[in-house]
């Protein structure tokens, strides 16, 4: 394993954990530049299927974490990318993160697509449902709200549904958990903050935790 961050979301302190559905298992923090390699303003897709791979690796099946490149190589062999596609910048979004989950570990994913923003309410039971039924690391992504988000868990409030958010986009060491918290890296962000004028596409790995590596989290 590699020497990220784990289990980012346990800085978001829940006081209701009742109301409160969360992702199971251990996972690494990848986003930005993590490995030296500079993918800032491309790479925050790739970079939430890596955090996904890396459940995958302590909780189902022990693989590498697939590179930026070696991402773009699996989209071209399945023929949805064309070979120009390999060493470009083009983004990938919950479509092509399910593809490569399926090619790596021979896992289905549920594909949810939500017209615009002011109709996320519709995912909020099936992300409790995921959650209590799975609890592996969910992709969202949209057009223009194209920024790629890790969803690692929901909160249900008297009038509004949270989504916690362990956001790609960070550059730069990650020094503690409580670090990334504090900046806004990982965070509770309620339904209505979404962007009403964005479409929106979920990726829900369907599998559940299979065994449990030694807590190596730090």
């Amino acid at each position: 394993m590699s020497n990220l961050l784990t289990n980012v979301h346990e800085s978001a302190f829940v006081s209701d954990s009742k109301n409160t559905y969360l992702v199971t298992g251990t996972y690494e923090y990848y986003h930005y530049m993590c490995d030296g390699f500079d993918d800032r303003g491309w790479g925050c897709g790739y970079r939430t299927l890596q955090t996904i791979c890396s459940w995958m690796n302590y909780n189902y099946q022990n693989k590498e974490v697939p590179s930026l490149r070696e991402i773009q190589d699996i989209l071209v062999q399945l023929e949805d990318k064309p070979k120009s596609f390999l060493g470009s910048r083009q983004w990938i979004g919950s479509f092509e993160v399910c593809l490569v989950i399926d090619k790596l570990y021979d896992v289905p994913c549920k594909i949810v697509h939500v017209n615009k923003g002011d109709e996320l309410q519709k995912i909020v039971e099936v992300l409790v449902t995921h959650f209590k039924t799975f609890g592996s690391p969910v992709m969202m992504g949209g057009d223009v709200d194209c920024s790629s988000k890790g969803i690692m868990g929901i909160r249900l409030g008297e009038r509004d549904a949270s989504l916690l958010i362990v956001d790609p986009h960070y550059v730069g060491r990650e020094q503690t958990k409580e670090f990334l918290f504090n900046k806004g890296w990982v965070k509770w962000q309620p339904l209505q903050d979404f962007l009403s004028s964005s479409f929106y596409n979920l990726c829900l790995p369907q599998v559940k935790a299979q065994y449990k590596n030694e807590d190596m989290s730090r």
